[in-house]
């Protein structure tokens, strides 16, 4: 039982630890990342769509029109603008609350999650590349 804890204590650091980086390399990466998503041949998504889709799979579930606007301090109308183009994109797909009709619930697919995985994917290999 000690040595399991023991690995789950080292594993919650290494999870925890902090990335140390100047401005100019935060900077430097964004730049990056952007470039290569703008060059891809997949969604092209904006800003604040990214924000959203970023919302939707990075925290727990569910999640609402409404409580999008609300967290992101924007519209309703942006959000159902943002995921209107996200939808058509397969990233992300609606369906009414069946228990208060009235709020629109946000669900993830499998291509959103695919395509949410691979940006990760594509930060930690542009992080990796920076000058130290």
């Amino acid at each position: 039982m000690l040595g399991v804890r023991s690995r789950r204590s080292a594993g919650r650091r290494r999870r925890s630890r902090r990335v140390e980086m100047r401005p100019s390399q935060a900077l430097k990466l964004w730049h990056d990342v952007t470039l290569d998503l703008v060059r891809d041949d997949v969604t092209d998504l904006t800003a604040r769509q990214t924000a959203i889709l970023l919302t939707i799979y990075l925290e727990p579930p569910p999640h609402t029109v409404r409580g999008l606007a609300a967290k992101l301090a924007v519209t309703k109308p942006a959000i159902t603008r943002a995921l209107d183009t996200m939808g058509r994109a397969g990233l992300v797909s609606r369906r009414r609350d069946e228990s208060d009709r009235r709020n629109v619930v946000v669900q993830r697919t499998v291509a959103g999650a695919l395509f949410v995985e691979q940006l990760g994917d594509l930060v930690v290999a542009r992080g990796r590349e920076l000058p130290r």
